[in-house]
């Protein structure tokens, strides 16, 4: 098991990709903090993995709750040895509707939330000594712009300029910040995302779902197990060489 003895924290962990990291962990011998801001889904899921898993809820967007986050995690297991910065929201509109409310919005969690988890994760891991490693979902659309998807898509540019910026600030401590960057990966959000695409591009409901995962060159939409197995790799020792980079797991519909 790659993670034995491990403490594991995962940001918007109770469901979808967050939810297949914590599994996957827990399986590598982690134990798991279910960090959310669904306490029931998240409490739930602690207590699938057992092994003692426990559960956290967190607003990332708030500066409180990313100190209590914290402070409830050393208290209860000792330390914080993995971050896995995985809540994040989206929005989508035209570049001429684009609202104040939206952008602040998805900045807040996807960018002011990332930065300053990891940075109250990595103070942590500072004072401990023993190094650690940060592992930020970034996106495809962080890669490229779409001419609908403007704000997400520079939240998550900037979730890689992040994870760049931090990798090279905290190596002098051994602590290997990292990202990867999904395709298009088959959760609860994207009927989100088919919704807003059907209204702006005047399509039916799951026709952009159903167009974006043919076009994948894997042949099919991602789905959040195809993740874990660069999670994993990221938070063991088999990248202690690797820092500042962010992995793109998307079917190949990215070379970089």
């Amino acid at each position: 098991m790659k993670l034995e003895g491990k403490v594991a924290i995962v940001t918007g962990g109770a469901r979808g990709i967050g939810a297949a990291i914590c599994r996957r962990y827990a399986a590598e011998g982690a134990r798991v903090v279910v960090a959310d801001r669904r306490e029931a889904e998240g409490a739930a899921l602690a207590a699938e993995l057992g092994g003692g898993a426990f559960s956290v809820p967190i607003d990332v967007a708030k500066m409180e709750s990313i100190a209590a986050l914290v402070e409830a995690v050393v208290a209860k297991a000792g330390g914080i040895d993995i971050l896995v910065n995985n809540a994040a929201t989206f929005d989508l509109a035209p570049l001429l509707e684009i609202t104040e409310e939206s952008l602040d919005t998805v900045f807040a969690v996807n960018v002011k939330g990332t930065l300053f988890t990891l940075q109250a994760v990595a103070r942590q891991m500072v004072k401990q000594g023993r190094g650690g490693k940060i592992i930020n979902m970034s996106s495809q659309a962080g890669r490229r712009g779409e001419a609908l998807v403007t704000v997400y898509c520079a939240s998550k540019a900037a979730v890689i300029s992040l994870t760049q910026s931090a990798g090279l600030a905290l190596a002098e401590h051994k602590i290997n910040v990292n990202g990867i960057a999904p395709g298009v990966v088959d959760t609860a959000m994207w009927d989100n995302v088919d919704a807003l695409f059907a209204k702006y591009e005047n399509r039916l409901i799951g026709e952009k779902k159903r167009l974006v995962g043919e076009a994948v060159p894997a042949g099919r939409m991602g789905v959040p197990d195809d993740l874990t197995g660069a999670a994993v790799f990221l938070a063991s020792a088999d990248s202690d060489y690797i820092l500042a980079q962010t992995l793109n797991v998307d079917g190949g519909n990215w070379m970089s």
